[in-house]
This record gives C-alpha cells, sequence and structure tokens, in this order.
C-alpha cells in the first residue's frame, strides 16, 4: 500500500467517524427532545386544557402543570409540599402521605390552585344581528 492510498484511507475513516458522530448527535438530541416532551421549533404547542374538572388523582403535579400551564412549583407551595421526591408521585399517594386524615383533599387543592393560575377566559365576540 503506498502513501497515497493510505492517506486516502484515513480520510475516508475520519469522515466517516465525522459523519457517525454528526448523526449520532442529531439522533442524542431527538431522543432527548422526545423523552422529555419538548416540541420541534416549527410544531405548534399543545393546547392547553381549561377543564379543571378533568384533573383525577392518578396525575402527577408535573403533568397537571404541563396540561393547564400552571408552574409546578406553585402547586407545591399550594400543597406546602417539598417538591423535591414527590415530582413522580400521583395526586392520591401525595394525599395518603402528607394528609391521611383527608381524602381528597390534594385533588381538591391542586384543582383550585389551577383553576386561580389560568388566565381569564376571553369574553366572545358579538354576534352579528339576525336579518
Amino acid at each position: 500500500m503506498n502513501t497515497t492510498q493510505r492517506g486516502f484511507t484515513l480520510a475516508l475513516i475520519a469522515l466517516g467517524i465525522l459523519l457517525v458522530g454528526f448523526f449520532g448527535m442529531r439522533a442524542f438530541h431527538a431522543y432527548k427532545r422526545i423523552h422529555e416532551g419538548g416540541y420541534s421549533p416549527g410544531k405548534p404547542p399543545p393546547a392547553m386544557e381549561s377543564d379543571v374538572e378533568l384533573i383525577r388523582d392518578w396525575m402527577t403535579i408535573p403533568y397537571i402543570a404541563q396540561m393547564y400551564g400552571v408552574p409546578p412549583r406553585m402547586l407545591f407551595e399550594a400543597l406546602e409540599i417539598p417538591e423535591k421526591g414527590n415530582r413522580d408521585k400521583s395526586l392520591q399517594e401525595l394525599n395518603l402521605e402528607y394528609f391521611p386524615d383527608a381524602p381528597g383533599s390534594v385533588l381538591e387543592k391542586v384543582k383550585a390552585v389551577v383553576s386561580a393560575g389560568q388566565p381569564p377566559v376571553p369574553p366572545a365576540p358579538p354576534s352579528a344581528p339576525a336579518p
């Protein structure tokens, strides 16, 4: 193998390593964005929910915060419980752990805080008079 062939082979290997690194990083960032629930720049954000009666005790605080557009910290502060160690617990689990004598109190407090933290609903536009 002469030096020209050796140089060409090394250049192809280097190019292959660069391509693998480039596409590997793209795949990693896509996985990370999907795993964290992020959205692509060109995609519109999901519609926010507004009906607090749809909140259930199996939901977690971060899930509710994302669905209703309320900061999770505000919910933890309203419940007066630490955020650390409680992000993955359902409202029912939080109720059993922190308020065992008051069933359903966490669910009701979260509904009240979410309802108060939502922006006001804009008034409906006036309808045109019937001819």
